[in-house]
């Protein structure tokens, strides 16, 4: 069988199945008794096991065996959860994600590492001294969860059946009648017990029969009927489940309210057996906004049309289609949102790492990981606090012994918080160790020649640390794996930047750092303002604009060669587009001036057009290879009319 077009779905699933497995094994040591947790992660090593099998790779599917295993005893109470069995499992994830990621570019299974294999075998050795009978006899208890299950089916109205499923003497593959017996349940409602285990079925450790406990709504003769349907297979029998004996006869510990919500949510998830979503090629949904783009630019220019016509008609049904169209873009928005989580869920392993390394405290606490961000700001905004949150543990967060001497708690708190504001999306790593200080930055730039030894003198604290993101700037002294090559603040910036971002940092010594990064929430389709200088047309974007204005010649101060002019008691420098942009200007009939009051951060200066044309709704093309990193440009657009306009970056400006 041709394999190969199964690769995507394998990577994309086994993906998701490692950011599960790192996820609850990170929440697991920090909780070794939840054993829901633990079923988790046993679920998703299982189901890891049997795509690696499934695609041909023996190694792969050996590791996560042998995993299995571990996680067996685990859940049995035979090995006790310990920081040395999660780095040994954490590890195995680690050369999981290296074996996919070779697999996919060399097209072949390579080699792992044998110790990980022995260590998880030694462990399995010391998990297997309690005999197969205990073993056996732990199997036919309900523990806490599946107890609840069983409550809330009864009161929901649903059965709950014990059925004995047996195998005709001599079946071959047992393991596929098995699974078949599965395929046949599922369609009548939800499994959520089997005897033996799942795995043992698997891997054919069971005699001619098994157990399971199915709710559903149907009624017994029909599911009889169904499973006798099956070759070599027979119902032995098939009774109703006693709930009330079923709860006399073990005495779980005392569970709560959201046990119980949960227990019933279950059920009526188990309703719908069908999945109502689908996986969809990540280019489909970018022709799918090209395609909208341009049904905008059409929709732009037909309403310019009817308008020189002055058709009524046909501005009604351009009208209308306007509205379609804006209701179209809505949703082709929507369906590329994606939730910030993806990018947030790999930091608690990387935190947990480094915090050991650098033999620090650290807790993590996450919020916002619901917001949603366009997926081309997702895929690059990763990069950029992975070097945040290396910076806040190696620089800012002091070692344990230092914070107690300093009366604060050992445990230091990192904090990475997401949220939206309107159209923007507003991302901080905020930490709690000991700030920047600010004349020690304002010390080194000098020493280094960052600054003239007069103008550091002279420059405000804001200025000051904004010379942390100056390529080659560094505050420490020695180097080291986490940081010191004076490389990382500058990509933050030049990246966050190229997204049509800010960033900017807030500090205070003794007490802690927070970075603001501001990233527009979509760089597709956005509201801008057109204006002209000369006679060429440029947009600017709204997200950038504080206000509109103009000006007379006599209002123009110069301060150090530079034109400035005075805006409500704040004096604005000035930037003439004509002398920017290089582009003849006519000259003006009339003596005022208009200016455009852009921000970046808590910055603002006037931008001196000729003429202001209008909001519009544009679509932001690339301008290609040839003409990629041209500064103050951010793209390009095309107008109702087929003009192309210039999408100016406002970030270059300051």
């Amino acid at each position: 069988m041709d394999l190969s077009r199964y690769m995507d779905i394998f990577v994309a699933e086994s993906q998701e199945h490692l950011d599960n497995l790192n996820k609850n094994l990170l929440l697991l040591e920090k909780n070794p008794d939840n054993k829901s947790v633990l079923n988790e992660i046993f679920r998703s090593a299982h189901t890891l096991k049997g795509m690696a099998a499934t695609m041909g790779l023996e190694r792969m599917a050996e590791l996560t065996h042998e995993m299995e295993t571990v996680l067996t005893f685990l859940k049995e109470g035979k090995i006790v959860v310990k920081q040395d069995i999660i780095d040994l499992l954490l590890s195995c994830l680690d050369d999981l994600n290296a074996m996919i990621r070779s697999f996919v570019k060399e097209g072949k299974e390579p080699c792992i590492a044998q110790g990980l294999i022995d260590a998880l075998r030694n462990l399995s050795e010391c998990g297997s001294d309690q005999s197969q009978e205990q073993t056996k006899s732990s199997y036919f208890e309900f523990n806490e969860y599946e107890l609840s299950v069983l409550e809330a089916s009864k009161e929901s109205n649903y059965m709950s059946y014990h059925i004995k499923i047996e195998l005709a003497e001599g079946t071959v593959m047992k393991s596929a009648r098995a699974f078949m017996v599965f395929r046949c349940l599922e369609d009548f409602g939800q499994i959520i017990k089997c005897i033996p285990p799942v795995q043992d079925l698997e891997e054919e450790k069971f005699d001619n029969s098994f157990e399971i406990f199915l709710i559903t709504l149907e009624d017994a003769e029909k599911i009889t009927t169904a499973l006798n349907s099956i070759s070599e297979v027979k119902v032995a029998s098939i009774t109703e489940v006693n709930i009330e004996r079923s709860l006399s006869s073990i005495t779980p510990a005392v569970h709560s309210q959201k046990d119980d919500s949960e227990a019933e949510n279950f059920i009526i998830s188990s309703k719908a057996l069908h999945l109502k979503t689908v996986r969809v090629d990540i280019d489909r949904l970018d022709d799918m906004m090209n395609l909208v783009g341009e049904l905008v630019i059409n929709k732009t220019r037909l309403e310019q049309i009817a308008s020189g016509y002055r058709m009524s008609e046909m501005e009604e049904a351009i009208e209308q289609m306007g509205r379609l169209t804006t209701d179209l873009q809505s949703l082709v928005m929507k369906v590329r949102m994606v939730p910030i989580r993806q990018v947030f869920d790999r930091f608690p392993r990387m935190v947990r790492d480094i915090s050991h390394s650098l033999h620090k405290d650290v807790e993590l606490v996450i919020e916002g990981e619901q917001t949603e961000l366009d997926r081309t700001v997702i895929d690059e905004i990763g990069e950029p606090l992975v070097h945040l949150i290396r910076n806040a543990l190696d620089h800012g967060i002091e070692p344990p012994d230092v914070r107690a001497a300093v009366d604060k708690p050992r445990t230091a708190l990192l904090r990475l918080a997401a949220r939206q504001e309107g159209n923007n999306v507003i991302i901080e790593v905020e930490d709690d160790g000991e700030g920047i200080d600010i004349n020690d930055i304002r010390k080194q730039a000098i020493n280094k020649g960052f600054v003239d030894p007069r103008e550091g003198e002279l420059l405000d604290d804001k200025a000051v640390l904004n010379i942390i993101f100056e390529q080659g700037f560094s505050t420490n002294n020695t180097v080291n794996d986490i940081s010191g090559r004076g490389i990382g603040m500058d990509v933050v910036k030049a990246k966050i930047e190229s997204l049509n971002g800010t960033i900017d940092i807030e500090t205070e010594k003794g007490k802690g750092t927070k970075v603001i990064i501001n990233l527009p929430l979509t760089l597709a389709i956005i509201q801008a303002l057109l204006v002209k200088v000369g006679e060429e047309q440029y947009a600017i974007p709204l997200h950038s604009i504080d206000e509109t204005t103009f000006l007379i010649p006599e209002q123009i101060k110069m301060v150090q060669n530079y034109e400035v002019f005075l805006l409500r008691d704040m004096v604005l420098p000035l930037i003439r587009g004509s002398r920017l942009l290089e582009v003849p200007t006519a000259d003006q009939k009339n003596s005022e001036e208009f200016v455009v009051v852009v921000h970046k951060g808590k910055q603002r200066l006037g931008l001196v057009v000729d003429q202001l044309v209008g909001q519009q709704e544009i679509v932001i093309k690339p301008l290609g290879n040839l003409l990629a990193g041209i500064p103050g440009i951010a793209g390009a657009t095309i107008l109702g009319n087929g003009q192309v306009a210039t999408i100016l970056d406002v970030n270059s400006l300051f």
